[in-house]
């Protein structure tokens, strides 16, 4: 009758479950469950399991859970609303299109190199300077010279512009009677070298001023130096430097001065070794460096000379030539092969 508990052990059982429920099992007195647990068939070691014969309450078929949607179906959502767009004329598409365009910013103006080639004739500078001038144009550099040629001259100019705007004045200086050909070299491998040479102190930057004053350089660059002011006849020593180092220099002993300025010379050293510069000249209280490399280098090596404080500087100007490329033996046989094959389709017909 109950699954789990045979009658051999509990034969009184029945007698204290009137019902088959589970709820009756818990519904005996205090006594009843002290009888029950102090009598010799109470096994606490053994799991009472009841089990409830309702049908009622019986497990369901697996068939109940499609029973459950046919008997509840689900609730339908309206649709959404459809809405035609609008077919715009040629005219909106246009202007629609045209607002949704980005704007295109001017490009920066882009460094240029030219080369040309010219009659070794006068006048002929200044008809092509006139010409880069009319168009608003800043030359950068400019360097003429003769060639192996006995008539012709090598023009090399570097001004910075727009393409379009360059090539424009490119073609209008060809249209030149003294000029043979102008080339742009501004896309080509080409080799640029520029000569400097600058007289740098060696007695400091607390005397530079002193130094600029008695050499009388009228047309020196306030770049380099901006603090010395060379218009003053009077100057104060005090205004180059925001302390007092003037006075603490001129107290220094001959020997001390000699050795600070072969310190500032070896560092002076050191400095062209590291870009293959060469002091040419060495004075008591200057020398003078000279160095050729490319132009972007020389501004590199300037900024590096400024504390020490530069005198004079003169740069050359830009030369350029064009790299010839090396071409591969295998590269050459491919190229010629490439050009002896002839294209079918290219061919008149018949």
């Amino acid at each position: 009758m109950y699954s789990g508990i045979s009658r051999r052990i509990l034969p009184r059982w029945d007698q204290y479950v009137t019902s088959h429920s589970y709820r009756s099992v818990f519904a005996f007195s205090k006594n009843q469950w002290g009888n029950i647990i102090e009598s010799k068939y109470f096994i606490p070691t053994i799991p009472i399991k009841i089990f409830n014969r309702d049908k009622s309450t019986s497990t369901k078929s697996s068939t109940s859970a499609i029973e459950f949607k046919l008997t509840h179906p689900r609730k339908k959502f309206p649709p959404l609303p459809v809405f035609e767009p609008i077919t715009p004329s040629a005219e909106q598409a246009v202007s629609n299109i045209l607002y949704n365009t980005p704007a295109t910013f001017p490009s920066p103006p882009k460094r240029h190199v030219l080369n040309c080639l010219v009659q070794n004739e006068p006048g002929v500078l200044s008809r092509v300077s006139g010409i880069l001038a009319g168009r608003g144009f800043n030359i950068d550099s400019l360097v003429v010279a003769r060639t192996e040629a006995s008539d012709l001259s090598r023009m090399t100019i570097v001004l910075r512009g727009h393409d379009v705007v360059i090539e424009q004045a490119r073609r209008q200086l060809e249209e030149l009677v003294p000029v043979w050909a102008v080339l742009d070299y501004t896309q080509t491998s080409i080799i640029e070298r520029e000569l400097l040479l600058v007289k740098v102190s060696i007695l400091g930057p607390e005397h530079l001023h002193e130094q600029l004053i008695a050499i009388k350089h009228d047309e020196y660059d306030d770049k380099f130096m901006p603090e010395a002011d060379l218009e003053s006849e009077s100057p104060d020593p005090t205004s180059v430097l925001p302390y007092d180092v003037v006075d603490d220099h001129r107290s220094l002993t001959p020997s001390e001065a000699l050795r600070q300025k072969h310190a500032h010379l070896r560092a002076l050293i050191d400095l062209c070794k590291l870009f293959k510069a060469q002091i040419i000249d060495v004075a008591n209280d200057n020398v003078v460096i000279e160095l050729t490399t490319k132009p972007t280098k020389l501004d590199s090596f300037l900024k590096l000379l400024k504390p020490f404080g530069i005198l004079e500087s003169a740069r050359s100007g830009m030369m350029a030539l064009p790299r010839t490329p090396l071409l591969d033996s295998k590269a050459s046989a491919v190229e010629e092969e490439e050009e002896t094959t002839v294209d079918a389709t290219m061919l008149p017909p018949g």
